[in-house]
């Protein structure tokens, strides 16, 4: 049986971000998939490095609790869902931050690092889905802003730490969206078929 870790990046429970949430657990728990929820504004986390965080950062170390909670479902997971809005056309702060506290260098952590590059220790993790919702148009992204999230956030950051594969599902123009296009996003995400 699949295990998932579902990464929520939202502060508003009445967002639409929320609702989609909301459609990706009844999805897992309609297909008995198991899943850890990391919800990173309800469990009020620090999106920063303090002194001593960063001086523990190379030995693979933390002092924050959520840290290791959050790397042990990872380490312990098939597959990866992100949900996340696009704010100025990139992931927000506090994922920005989850990315750079929790993805730790070290042989058997996230990743390791050589005069090659940086190699992934999270290849237990066979495919990322990041849902995310934009003011702006989806086809602005690709085509006008050099499709970051796909390029960047999918097939760099998320490839260095060990993922195989990545799939960015986007509800563009989501302030002048209409309630049934809306509602058919979140019935699209409620039957999709996840794979792990």
């Amino acid at each position: 049986m699949s295990r998932v870790t579902i990464i929520y990046c939202h502060p508003y429970t009445k967002s639409f971000n929320h609702a989609v949430l909301e459609s990706v657990v009844a999805n897992m728990k309609a297909g008995s998939t198991a899943f850890d929820l990391l919800d990173l504004h309800a469990d009020g986390f620090q999106p920063y490095y303090d002194a001593e965080e960063l001086r523990l950062y190379h030995s693979g170390g933390t002092h924050d609790p959520l840290v290791s909670r959050y790397l042990d479902a990872l380490q312990h997971s098939d597959g990866l869902i992100v949900i996340t809005p696009i704010w100025w056309n990139g992931v927000p702060g506090m994922l920005k931050g989850f990315v750079d506290k929790v993805m730790k260098e070290g042989e058997g952590l996230t990743h390791t690092v050589s005069s090659t590059g940086i190699h992934g220790c999270l290849k237990n993790l066979k495919h990322a889905y990041v849902l995310t919702t934009s003011t702006s148009p989806t086809w602005y992204f690709r085509l006008m802003l050099g499709n970051g999230i796909r390029r960047i956030f999918i097939n760099k950051t998320l490839k260095q730490i060990g993922v195989k594969r990545g799939t960015w599902v986007n509800l563009g123009g989501i302030s002048n969206s209409s309630t049934q296009k809306r509602l058919r996003h979140l019935d699209r995400i409620r039957s999709m078929r996840f794979t792990f």
